[in-house]
């Protein structure tokens, strides 16, 4: 017997987070994931009078594509897949992979091709459609997330399906305050950091985007950001495992970088020009979501945090700067990882993971 919330969560996918409208092209990238949920999509997405299309991905199988991959060949890839992706109105991706190394092995000039060639198709999603991705519960986030699996499973459907509607007051107090500011300062161990965000709009997400949600964003003007910033959360970015980053700033891009792995944070920082200057500001406050599990989608939602993106910048919130690179590392600012404080013109609007105006306070966790 199914498990009634793949249908629970497949409607608010197609009936919330992308609000599919009769007439409309829906494409459903399904990465590693049980049929149940592929099937649960076509059916909600067909239920509002919409077309589905599918690609099915193996993970196992992009490693060794990717292994040997050739210019021309990721060309003639990228090609079809930004055709395909210009007739769709909707996008809704689910990863499930039970290892987050698969492609860790990858040459690193290889995955940097990729990268280059398959952005301006992920531009084209990210700026054209209306979309939503996310992760598939199994063992292997368990293991990351300190649980067994069926608590996991619990957990999962649990932040998936949170009544993101509650947030909304908050979160558009945030964003409102975000677009109003023009400086920023964000201090905590090891953390003096400092920018500006004038002229640049906050955007409130709240479950049309990513599953799971919760976070205000915005970017730095790019030449503004200056100081040092240490993150305090692991995480994994092209299937190489960070712990312990920590960048200097001058006049916005990264001059200094450590990490455990200084050599591989260095070379996806040399990808391009723009892999140096930080593309997204953002305050994470998913109340369900305390803890790291090395998961993107997870982490930089977590309950206290914030993160602050080298990369590319979206274009809703747009700084100019251009990258392939996108990485959503996270700082967690709660007593328990140490504490911090972010202000906004000079006030205090969070402390230690608590915001203090009476209006956001409706986010605490």
């Amino acid at each position: 017997m199914q498990d009634p919330r793949i249908g629970e969560l497949a409607k608010q996918l197609v009936c919330y987070s992308t609000a599919t409208k009769a007439g409309e092209n829906v494409l459903v990238e399904l990465f590693d994931v049980p049929e149940e949920i592929g099937i649960a999509l076509i059916r909600e997405i067909r239920a509002v009078e919409a077309t589905p299309f599918i690609n099915i991905h193996q993970s196992k199988i992009s490693r060794e594509l990717a292994m040997a991959a050739t210019d021309d060949q990721y060309s003639t890839i990228a090609k079809h897949a930004m055709q395909q992706m210009k007739s769709m109105d909707c996008y809704i991706a689910i990863r499930g992979s039970h290892n987050a190394n698969e492609l860790s092995d990858v040459p690193d000039q290889k995955m940097q091709m990729l990268s280059t060639k398959m952005r301006p198709v992920l531009n084209e999603r990210v700026n054209k459609t209306r979309w939503c991705v996310l992760r598939w519960p199994n063992s292997s986030m368990a293991q990351s997330a300190g649980m067994s699996t069926e608590a996991f499973e619990d957990f999962y459907f649990r932040v998936c399906l949170l009544d993101y509607k509650k947030l909304s007051e908050g979160m558009d107090a945030l964003a409102d305050l975000m677009t109003q500011t023009e400086e920023v300062h964000i201090t905590g161990p090891g953390t003096d950091l400092r920018f500006s965000i004038k002229g640049l709009p906050g955007i409130a997400c709240g479950g049309s985007h990513n599953i799971p949600d919760g976070e205000c964003f915005t970017a730095p003007v790019k030449d503004s950001v200056q100081g040092t910033l240490s993150y305090n959360t692991g995480s994994i970015y092209r299937g190489i495992a960070f712990d312990n980053v920590k960048f200097e700033f001058k006049n916005g891009k990264i001059v200094s970088a450590s990490a455990n792995n200084t050599t591989a944070i260095n070379d996806i920082l040399d990808t391009d020009d723009g892999a140096r200057f930080i593309g997204e500001f953002a305050i994470g406050f998913n109340p369900e979501i305390k803890e790291p599990m090395r998961d993107i989608l997870f982490d930089e939602k977590i309950a206290g945090s914030f993160h602050f993106t080298p990369g590319q910048a979206y274009e809703v919130a747009d700084n100019g700067n251009r990258s392939s690179v996108h990485w959503d590392l996270v700082n967690i600012q709660r007593p328990e990882y140490g504490g911090g404080e972010i202000s906004f013109d000079g006030k205090v609007i969070r402390k230690d993971g608590q915001f203090i105006p009476k209006e956001l306070q409706s986010l605490n966790y």
